[in-house]
């Protein structure tokens, strides 16, 4: 029986059994770039969103002051371009710039993690720079207080909070960067959609090829979410909890309770 004498689920079967080691290959190659990526996006998104949040000390020179605000223009205008242009024309402009502008010949892999991770990193530090700014202000004056500096405040108080805040944001780009990595194919990439058009185009069968890549995707996100969703549920801790005293001659540990729920202790 040819392909074209199949109906719409054999030619589905046919694809599985006879491309299935492609597709698997390609959708490894799709979450390896997406993973790798998001990680690397979110280390420049802490980076550009830490610079973005910070201000000028009162006694600082006009020259660090001028050279802060010219670094901050700088960051500014790479979140607004990467932000505001599609990552299928990043992609064409990063791997043939490189090479036609500075005879760079940048491999499938490299290109590949440059392109998205600077995208990623656009979008992370505004998600980094609204995490931040959402700690209430009070809680770097306390740590001003009592001696902090500029960096410990960050390291120890401010940045752990953030990082709950926005580690919701941080799934959602993973799952977008999945989804996105189809834009690689205009530069050769061979991940999953790149095989899907290959599959497509040798067979002449779209329809079938397409179903099969789409339950691929939605089994690549479905189950990263799920696994997103279940970090933010550990990071959040358990629904009750003891109330600790470091008073000696009060013991409330075990006898109070806090319900994150109501609100209250019983």
């Amino acid at each position: 029986m040819t392909i074209s004498e199949m109906n719409f689920f054999q030619r589905m079967l046919y694809i599985v059994e006879d491309y299935g080691a492609s597709l698997l290959k390609g959708a490894g190659t799709t979450m390896a770039i997406a993973i790798i990526c998001t990680l690397i996006g979110c280390v420049i998104g802490f980076l550009v969103g830490l610079v973005q949040t910070t201000d000028a000390k009162k006694n600082a020179g006009a020259v660090k002051r001028a050279l802060l605000a010219f670094v901050k223009f700088l960051l500014n205008a790479y979140v607004e371009i990467f932000r505001g242009t599609p990552m299928m024309l990043q992609a064409a402009f990063i791997y043939y710039g490189t090479s036609q502008v500075f005879g760079i010949n940048l491999g499938m892999w490299s290109a590949a993690i440059i392109i998205v991770s600077v995208n990623t990193g656009a979008y992370m530090a505004e998600t980094v720079r609204g995490g931040i700014l959402s700690i209430d202000p009070g809680q770097s004056e306390g740590a001003r207080s009592i001696g902090m500096t500029h960096t410990q405040t960050m390291l120890y108080v401010i940045l752990p909070q953030a990082l709950r805040n926005i580690m919701p944001q941080i799934g959602n780009n993973l799952i977008i960067n999945i989804k996105d990595t189809c834009v690689l194919s205009i530069i050769g990439t061979v991940e999953l959609f790149f095989t899907f058009k290959s599959i497509s185009g040798a067979l002449y069968t779209y329809f079938e090829a397409a179903t099969v890549t789409m339950i691929i995707y939605f089994i690549l996100t479905f189950v990263s979410s799920r696994i997103l969703r279940a970090i933010e549920n550990r990071m959040d801790g358990p629904a009750n909890y003891d109330l600790a005293s470091h008073d000696s001659l009060a013991f409330t540990s075990g006898m109070t309770k806090f319900d994150k729920a109501t609100g209250g202790t019983h």
